[in-house]
């Protein structure tokens, strides 16, 4: 039995090194900073790596708008889940995406990345994350929180488990509602949705 203490909160500039934890321990400067799809590739390009940490100044820009990019999971006061969510609008990624179009004009949120920090995998984090992440979107009024996993057949390669499975979102209420172009690991990504209220 999990007796564990479970919270999620926003990533507020406070939670920064929390989050910073969880998906760049090493403060790598040429490390994701989970910007690829809050900043249009450009913008990526621009901020490389040339010492100056302007991919983690980036990221903590984000972190000062009035809705967050994302949640952090919490157990026992350890960080130790970030999920990526918000409106789709505000994802420029998604928005241009010709591989990942909208299905309809709901004006959903956006999952664009889980990850569990390393040492606590499969010990029911993503649950209590994606409950996290979709509470944080409803409290925001979100009508709907949607995300695009892979539905592999057989094992997956884990380097890209960032996007999730078919059956991590199922756990968590979620219901395919189409398909997309793109793909992940070599396998089609679907467009899975949990309305909320």
């Amino acid at each position: 039995m999990d007796t564990a203490t479970w919270q999620t909160h926003p990533l507020t500039p406070d939670r920064f090194d929390d989050f910073a934890d969880i998906v760049n321990p090493n403060r790598r400067e040429v490390a994701c900073w989970c910007l690829s799809h809050r900043l249009r590739a450009a913008d990526i390009r621009e901020l490389g790596g040339d010492g100056e940490n302007q991919r983690e100044r980036a990221m903590r820009a984000l972190c000062e708008r009035s809705v967050p990019p994302g949640v952090v999971t919490y157990r026992d006061t350890v960080p130790v889940g970030w999920c990526n969510i918000g409106p789709r609008a505000d994802i420029p990624r998604l928005v241009n995406s010709a591989l990942i179009r909208p299905v309809d004009d709901v004006p959903v949120w956006s999952i664009v990345c889980v990850v569990v920090r390393g040492g606590h995998r499969r010990q029911g984090v993503v649950g209590h994350l994606l409950e996290g992440a979709v509470a944080h979107a409803a409290a925001h009024g979100a009508p709907a929180v949607e995300a695009y996993p892979v539905d592999p057949v057989g094992r997956m390669d884990t380097t890209m488990a960032f996007v999730g499975t078919r059956s991590m979102f199922e756990r968590a209420g979620f219901e395919v509602i189409g398909t997309t172009d793109a793909v992940a690991s070599r396998m089609p990504r679907i467009v899975m949705r949990r309305t909320l209220g």
